[in-house]
């Protein structure tokens, strides 16, 4: 069980933890010690330090061959760090010894390796784990059996996930909502409506109260496929049960009404939305402006901005960019600029999306001198443009007798290991060879070189 490191690494590990051997850690006797909650363990401590999983086991055994007894929180760590690295054999081998060992462990730990596995595909693996867990003096609570609902749901086990909550009864447990709703979002991702509404059906049959969630799945699923009205016959039902809609409910509803073409009647929804004791959101004002900025009424989505600030809703990185992508779309990059100002201004930090549509948007517009300001701001920011971004930057710095910025943005390409593809160099290396002659073209071969 133990893995044997070369023996440099642990020398390494050695003199790492030289300290600890006469001072944190000590031969275990007979009287176990009662360690206070605010002492720091050096396992523990020295445990994150480690990057390497046989660094980490190897770490493990050298502090339990000096005497250090380990307790839950040792395990649980080190089981934690081995999943992570997926390196589940020694995950397996670890808890044999806290099986062996009688440690107590706690519902979380298994819920974390479920998860692991799921992460990792491993979909038997998780359903061993939940099925082991009593087998670690661990009592089974609805809460672990939702991560494995939720965890072959997201692998495409459907129908294992459904049979678990068949039989939870069987596990003296019982599905609650979330539960329900995992399942309902499984048939929902795989377009089975009718699958989804027998589950729904089965929730009500079971006394287990729906919740918004639950709507917004279903409301969501009819909206994407144009049935808004049976969307809307779902509020109504939400109300009857007197389960309150909160501003997502409405926010989808709206987005189906505009993808019909009914913008009206999706911005009198969002007014009625107060009078049924629900604040319109900034969720709500996204889906009105992204409309009207689809259909080049880019002016009032302006305006829904004003609106906002007089309801005191503060816009997000969201809201700004949409106006953002919409008016770069429009050729209107400097109006675009002041929104980004702005947005600054009020103490929004703008995102790579929004740096990406400003650089996009004055190569647009063959302002090529802001595009680069931009790119440095961005830079600047720690972000990064889409390779596709540099072609047309360095493309229009080059055209425009700019080479200088150009073998700058160059530069930056090849410290991001980005590359352009080969039909965009031979164009690029054609435009300067052609304009500027054998000396640029040196130059630039110089930056590709390095």
């Amino acid at each position: 069980m133990h893995r044997r490191l070369s023996s440099s690494a642990l020398t390494t590990i050695a003199s790492r933890h030289h300290y600890h051997s006469s001072q944190s850690v000590k031969p275990t006797t007979s009287h176990k010690p009662t360690r206070k909650p605010w002492e720091e363990v050096p396992f523990l401590t020295d445990l994150k330090q480690t990057e390497e999983t046989e660094e980490a086991l190897s770490l493990f055994h050298h502090y339990q061959q000096m005497g250090f007894r380990h307790d839950y929180p040792s395990y649980s760590s080190l089981i934690y760090k081995l999943a992570k690295s997926r390196d589940f054999d020694s995950v397996e081998q670890i808890l044999l010894l806290v099986r062996n060992r009688n440690v107590r462990c706690r519902e979380s730990l298994f819920m974390g390796l479920i998860q692991h596995y799921g992460k990792s595909n491993s979909v038997d693996k998780a359903v061993d784990v939940f099925n082991k867990m009593t087998s670690f003096d661990c009592v089974r609570t609805i809460q672990s059996l939702n991560t494995l609902i939720n965890v072959l749901v997201d692998n495409r086990e459907l129908e294992k996930a459904k049979a678990f909550v068949d039989g939870a009864k069987d596990m003296g447990l019982r599905p609650n909502s979330v539960s329900f709703n995992v399942l309902i979002k499984g048939f929902l991702e795989r377009c089975d409506w009718e699958g989804a509404r027998e589950v729904f059906d089965e929730m009500l049959e079971r006394e287990v109260q729906p919740t918004v969630v639950t709507y917004n799945s279903l409301i969501g699923f009819l909206c994407r496929n144009d049935d808004v009205g049976k969307a809307k016959s779902l509020l109504e039902d939400m109300m009857v049960k007197r389960i309150r809609p909160n501003h997502v409910t409405f926010g989808l509803l709206m987005k189906g009404l505009c993808s019909k073409g009914e913008y009206s009647e999706a911005k009198k929804l969002m007014f009625d939305m107060e009078y049924r004791g629900c604040k319109p959101g900034l969720v709500n004002y996204g889906v009105l402006m992204s409309d009207l900025g689809k259909r080049g009424k880019i002016d009032e989505a302006k305006i829904l901005l004003g609106e906002m600030k007089k309801r005191r809703i503060k816009p997000d990185v969201v809201i700004y960019n949409i106006l953002v992508n919409h008016l770069c779309s429009e050729g209107r990059a400097p109006e675009a600029y002041r929104m980004l100002m702005e947005m600054q201004m009020k103490g929004c930090k703008p995102n790579a999306a929004t740096y990406r549509m400003m650089v996009d948007g004055f190569c647009r517009t063959g302002d090529f001198d802001s595009a680069l300001s931009i790119l440095n701001a961005m830079l600047a920011s720690r972000h990064s443009p889409t390779p596709a971004t540099f072609v047309c930057l360095v493309d229009g710095l080059i055209k425009g007798g700019n080479l200088d910025h150009a073998c700058f943005v160059l530069e930056v390409m090849a410290k991001k290991n980005l590359s352009f593809g080969s039909g965009a160099w031979r164009n690029l290396l054609s435009d300067i060879c052609i304009k500027d002659g054998e000396g640029c073209c040196e130059a630039l071969s110089e930056v590709i070189s390095t």
